[in-house]
């Protein structure tokens, strides 16, 4: 017998006929968003610092709680640019354990990505790894807050203080999340959201740079539109970054869903957690408490030897039945071009990175899914682990 075809059809059910993705997008109110592109054609100003983006800023600083939340094309343009307007060169501190644009960003600027290890139960910056690497080239750390929580920001704020280093964090998880009552996009230097689709709140392409400082924020709108101060006077070097007036209006329409996406998303957290609750060897990332939080992901980690299988044949069979869980971050920026090239002995001194890059799996979550939908999957995974030995024989004879 075929494990996987079995698996297919749990009590008789066929395999999902749709696939069921990590991070399919959310649409939210779609004839207001129709009505605020109406109103951009009636204006004929599509791009250019127009009223869209002007509001959503407006909105974005307003839930915050920040002087400045800079609308921009991408998260990765927001990120080189931060990178550029707070003077960052030499040697720059990020987790491995993260997307690659954290560490491309850097790289692109030829500025030199260090790769610092995770704590294993935040999965974010260690600290006390951070301060072992700082050397005399050091200029900056980027933290990231993986998965919506917050990294140690007093820690990280700390050491960047006692040697005099800039302090960047990439948020692309964590708009809408708090962090000990303090909206994240208030520490640091600056931090760096994400509106890409594939996250809770998005732009269709889009990402923000939000930071109390004036200054700065005077130097990164400069940067985003090619260093112009004014009509006809560069003052600056740049480049466009700038969102556009319809991204806007998709990110005004997120704004006025928020709490709607953020409540379901909490519902199917806490599905997902009765489903697979008591299953060996599957340990969530628990929710934060007595904080703000978009649960937008819903991650395990998987641990081969009580549960019978690794993740990676997990994800096999998930995938068998049409649910397209993810790894991430695998292999690990680390184990990536150019890095692995430059660096090839890097994964010795990332231990936690390592086994956290063949044990995490993130399921499928969002306004696209339900408690049907969630009902099944935890069927899949239930009987994946009851199977664990025919499917792991299968596999091995395949």
């Amino acid at each position: 017998m075929n494990p996987m075809k079995s698996l297919a059809c749990l009590g008789g059910a066929p395999a999902f006929p749709e696939k069921l993705h990590v991070g399919r997008p959310n649409v939210g109110n779609r004839e207001r968003f129709l009505e605020l592109v109406g109103e951009i054609f009636d204006r004929r100003w599509f791009s250019n610092n127009g009223e869209c983006v002007r509001e959503f800023e407006r909105r974005m600083c307003a839930l915050l709680g920040v002087r400045h939340c800079i609308p921009v094309c991408n998260a990765t343009v927001g990120l080189e640019v931060a990178i550029r307007a707070l003077g960052l060169r030499g040697e720059v501190i990020i987790p491995s354990f993260t997307f690659i644009a954290t560490a491309h960003a850097l790289q692109w600027q030829e500025i030199t990505p260090i790769f610092c290890d995770v704590d294993p139960l935040t999965h974010n910056l260690d600290p006390a790894r951070v301060e072992q690497l700082i050397t005399p080239r050091t200029t900056g750390i980027i933290g990231v807050h993986l998965w919506g929580r917050a990294c140690d920001t007093e820690a990280l704020a700390a050491i960047a203080k006692r040697h005099s280093l800039r302090l960047l964090f990439d948020a692309a998880h964590a708009f809408g999340c708090s962090h000990h009552g303090t909206m994240i996009g208030n520490f640091g230097d600056a931090e760096v959201f994400s509106f890409h689709a594939t996250k809770f709140m998005n732009t269709f392409e889009g990402g923000a740079i939000a930071t109390n400082d004036d200054a700065l924020a005077a130097r990164i709108r400069l940067m985003i539109n090619f260093g112009f101060s004014g009509l006809d006077n560069v003052i600056d070097i740049g480049t466009n970054g700038k969102m556009n007036e319809v991204c806007a209006a998709m990110g005004i329409t997120g704004m006025e869903n928020l709490e709607p996406f953020i409540a379901t998303n909490l519902i199917n957290f806490r599905a997902y957690e009765a489903e697979l609750r008591g299953v060996p060897g599957l340990e969530f990332m628990p929710l934060p408490e007595n904080e703000r939080f978009n649960a937008q992901y819903v991650i395990l980690e998987v641990d081969e030897t009580r549960f019978g299988l690794s993740r990676d044949e997990l994800l096999r069979v998930l995938h068998a039945d049409n649910v397209l869980a993810r790894r991430y971050f695998y292999p690990g920026c680390h184990r990536q071009q150019p890095y692995i090239s430059l660096y090839p002995n890097t994964g010795q001194l990332l231990p936690e990175t390592e086994r956290l890059c063949t044990r995490v799996l993130a399921l499928p979550t969002g306004t696209s899914i339900g408690a049907e939908e969630i009902d099944r999957v935890g069927s899949i995974i239930r009987t994946a682990h009851t199977r664990a030995a025919e499917i792991h024989q299968h596999f091995q004879s395949a």
